[in-house]
């Protein structure tokens, strides 16, 4: 009979000792798990807006030959006589056709002393190579041509300012842009916010992490301290670790 209590004691002792080593084992809290899948999140999606900005924005920036900046001084604008053709959507499975007048302004180069052909943008010069800018296809002819009238008027105010513009001496030396469509403004901003994005998931993901293991770590240290007969190499070890 003594035997038998003294099993039954011995298996109480080794149940309790195995409820102590599964209570040391690492359990994660809901708020981590939901901290961790946010900060996997954060970096996934800075991932993907590093691939869509990337086609979309920076790819074309990278390609603009319009790289060289210099000043341009109007020497003249004008609306030529024959109107350049388009096409304009007038509803399901109907396009209409129409004509837009062609504003042509020439300035002077200052790099290179040159008279050259001005564009508004650099998606303007490869819609059409003879005007300034692409107006938005109408079948009125009158609001189409009281607007390049006014863009006229306006750049013959500005006639004689030095204004910033863009070229290429190279592969185009006879054109220049008046703005790039993708500037190093844009393009900051572009890698910036998606860059910050995926620096705030690492953050999020190695202080749940850190937290994690400095948990582990004051549980081992609090075990040892409860069982004074615990070997003094193994406290000089974990305490190694966190330090």
């Amino acid at each position: 009979i003594s035997i038998s209590v003294k099993e039954k004691k011995k298996e109480n002792n080794d149940a309790k000792g195995g409820d102590k080593s599964k209570a040391q084992a690492p359990v994660s809290s809901a708020g981590e798990d939901r901290a961790i899948l946010l900060g996997v999140g954060m970096m996934g999606f800075s991932i993907l807006m590093y691939f869509v900005l990337g086609i979309t924005l920076i790819k074309p920036f990278m390609m603009s030959i319009f790289s060289e900046k210099s000043n341009c001084t109007v020497m003249r604008a004008d609306i030529l006589e024959d109107w350049i053709e388009c096409s304009f959507m007038c509803g399901v499975d109907c396009r209409g056709q129409a004509k837009y007048p062609c504003l042509q302004v020439f300035v002077n180069l200052s790099h290179t002393r040159r008279k050259v052909l001005l564009h508004y943008n650099d998606e303007a010069i490869q819609l059409n190579p003879k005007c300034f800018y692409i107006p938005k296809c109408l079948r009125d002819r009158n609001e189409l041509l009281s607007e390049a009238e006014k863009i006229k008027r306006s750049l013959h105010h500005s006639n004689g300012s030095v204004f910033p513009c863009y070229y290429n001496p190279e592969k185009k030396p006879e054109d220049a842009i008046m703005f790039r469509k993708y500037d190093t403004t844009m393009v900051f901003h572009c890698l910036f916010w998606p860059t910050l994005m995926l620096i705030g998931g690492a953050l999020i993901v190695g202080m749940v992490k850190l937290t994690q293991h400095l948990s582990q770590m004051s549980e081992k240290i609090q075990l040892c301290l409860g069982f004074p007969f615990v070997n003094h190499l193994l406290f000089d070890k974990i305490t190694t670790e966190i330090f």
